[in-house]
């Protein structure tokens, strides 16, 4: 195995485009060694990214905020701005392993995973995250959602990596959550995770909405369905019952040690009811206590 730390983008992007063999990203690593240490994956070349300035750092633009590829999950919580403007992906940030892999660990390196319970992405796909891709033809930009395509594997093409991913600006009146169901109290991975966000208008009735499911199907769902809901309602009852049916509705999930089907689609279901519920708090400005 070959190890390369560049220190441009444009170095690590021809790094990866001419290696004929299997090849890694390192940024956090702590889905990636644990791979390498189980034997689970053997790469040719591993392009380390942690030199590369521009992806550890967290920017303001054009209202919203960038955030570099190899910025830890600890960063964002570390970042004042960015947890008023987007509690629910900091929330959701702050759930991937403990302290010390947060310190390491990066929303990038969730996303890249592939993993249908990756509790940063339903967070980000709430809230119309986009994704800079650079590879051997450039940059590219992509919805968050258009990237995890199954488990363990995304739409990123030989050569490509993720630069940043850019959270855009809040409209007022908004608000966003992030739950998730464990069967213990921390350090586990998500049987269902919800990401909400809306936007009121100055009436509060709903103006948009973005709802997305983990852990429910072979990869993290937008619930374009369940959006529509709330969309034109003031979040009343018949339309978080109405969001609950259609985040029910949307589950293709598995059986497995840590749920069945049945639960997990109950669970996903009530979970994106109580994150709405969280989200509209925050968008009419009522205090929400720390989960």
């Amino acid at each position: 195995m070959r190890y390369e730390a560049p220190a441009s983008i444009d170095k690590a992007v021809a790094l990866l485009a001419a290696e004929s063999g299997l090849v890694r990203v390192l940024a956090g690593g702590t889905d990636l060694l644990v791979q390498f240490r189980s034997g689970f994956v053997e790469p040719d070349l591993v392009v380390d990214i942690k030199r590369i300035a521009a992806m550890r750092r967290i920017a303001s633009e054009n209202g919203g905020f960038r955030i570099g590829a190899a910025v830890p999950c600890i960063a964002l919580s570390e970042h004042k701005k960015l947890v008023k403007t987007w509690p629910g992906v900091v929330e959701a940030a702050r759930l991937i392993g403990s302290t010390q892999i947060q310190g390491r660990a990066t929303v990038a390196g969730n996303l890249c995973n592939g993993s249908p319970a990756a509790d940063s992405v339903p967070a980000l796909m709430a809230a119309g995250a986009i994704v800079t891709i650079v590879g051997p033809n450039g940059r590219r930009e992509v919805p968050v959602e258009e990237i995890p395509v199954a488990p363990g594997r995304t739409s990123l093409q030989k050569g490509e990596l993720v630069a940043s991913v850019f959270l855009p600006p809040r409209p007022p009146h908004s608000g966003d959550a992030y739950l998730r169901f464990i069967p213990r109290s921390e350090m586990d991975i998500a049987v269902v995770g919800a990401g909400v966000s809306v936007t009121l208008g100055e009436d509060g009735v709903c103006t948009a909405a973005r709802v997305a499911l983990g852990a429910v199907a072979p990869r993290v769902l937008l619930v374009e369905e369940a959006a529509r809901a709330l969309i034109g309602t003031r979040l009343d009852e018949e339309a978080l019952k109405a969001l609950s049916a259609a985040a029910s509705a949307a589950c293709r999930p598995i059986d497995d040690k840590r749920g069945t089907k049945e639960f997990r689609i109950k669970v996903a279901g009530v979970l994106a009811r109580r994150a709405a519920e969280r989200a509209l708090a925050r968008a009419t400005g009522k205090k929400v206590r720390a989960h």
